[in-house]
């Protein structure tokens, strides 16, 4: 189902298209490629929207969130807001401190995409990204594909360029298995199959250094409450307020990365991706963003991500797995969220 979700300041209209498939359901938004609502049962049946969004694209344009977006040509941060490629120094747009992050001040979250195909469970959406926007060298055409299938939100994503680039491409949802009217994630449980992190600077740029999770707060190996050691007394969770960290992934190919559960709903949530990192982010600036749908409050704290990933900063990091994309390559990569609900 398709319908006007409103118009830019400029006029351009803005569309949302509804996917279903059996008791599921996912609104997706022209702006961002935004997933804007994620509907699924919970252990009673009781259907639960379980994405945080906004009803009007007026909030969408104030809130600096990244809700829901696809976000690139380079998802995550960039340090000192350049890198080289080829011998070449490319600067980015610097919008977090001396940083960049998602893309710049125009990323594919802020641009209208075209739809080039729908059907009753899934949408292709595409984006042409010219050579030299936001600093980035070569024309990248992007193509992203949400599908409703078997109970699971599956995402594929697609581009090819012209010239010599770096291309990181995620989706930035934010998950409360509780429907995201329900308040904070603390309760909620995370586990990540990951034995390692990559640790970051005050600013949340890598170092470099692949360091275990073991015997840390970081260690997310087994389910563990989200608000168990969020606030402990350890270096990389004080200067990032909470979790904000690329988690290094055991194996490669599709498998799956993490699991979330929430007791009172019953859900699970199980991430399989092929990327090789993901960053797990608890919400810990989410305070400021404008009221949700139906006026939900969305404060501190109130939703999680789960963002599949190359590690960050990877251009200036030549032991971290490349985000590099030649011409006549095809950037593919897929990341399927499947949901299910015990009593």
């Amino acid at each position: 189902m398709k319908q006007r979700f409103g118009l830019l300041p400029d006029g351009r209209e803005v569309f949302q298209y509804t996917l279903q498939n059996g008791a599921m359901s996912c609104d997706i938004l022209t702006w961002g490629a935004a997933a804007r609502a994620l509907r699924v049962p919970d252990k009673d049946g009781k259907i639960l929207d379980v994405l945080l969004g906004f009803d009007t694209i007026e909030a969408y344009l104030k809130q600096t969130c990244y809700l829901g977006a696809v976000v690139g040509r380079f998802a995550n941060r960039i340090g000192d807001a350049a890198f080289e490629l080829d011998g070449v120094r490319y600067p980015l747009a610097t919008n977090d401190g001396k940083n960049h992050l998602h893309g710049g001040l125009i990323g594919f979250d802020r641009q209208i995409w075209n739809v080039d195909a729908v059907c009753e469970n899934a949408i292709t959406l595409s984006l042409t990204s010219p050579d030299g926007q936001e600093g980035y060298p070569g024309t990248l055409l992007v193509r992203v594909t949400y599908t409703l299938e078997g109970g699971a939100l599956r995402i594929d994503y697609r581009a090819e360029t012209d010239k010599p680039t770096v291309c990181n491409l995620t989706n930035h949802s934010y998950f409360n298995l509780d429907g995201h009217d329900s308040g904070d994630i603390l309760r909620q449980h995370i586990q990540i199959h990951a034995d390692a992190f990559t640790p970051t600077d005050a600013g949340s740029i890598p170092t470099g250094e692949l360091a275990p999770v073991d015997g840390t707060p970081m260690d997310l190996r087994d389910l563990t409450p989200i608000g168990k050691d969020i606030d402990a007394d350890f270096a990389q969770l004080q200067m990032a307020g909470g979790y904000d960290h690329n988690y290094v992934l055991r194996g490669s190919g599709l498998r799956e990365a993490a699991v979330a559960k929430a007791a009172c709903s019953g859900i699970t949530m199980r991430v399989e991706t092929t990327q090789p990192g993901i960053q797990f982010y608890s919400g810990n600036y989410l305070d400021g963003c404008p009221d949700g749908k139906g006026g939900a409050p969305y404060k501190k704290r109130y939703g999680f991500c789960l963002e599949t990933q190359v590690f960050p900063d990877a251009p200036n990091k030549p032991d971290f797995p490349t985000a590099r994309l030649n011409p006549g390559e095809v950037y593919e990569q897929t990341t399927i969220y499947r949901f299910s609900a015990e009593g």
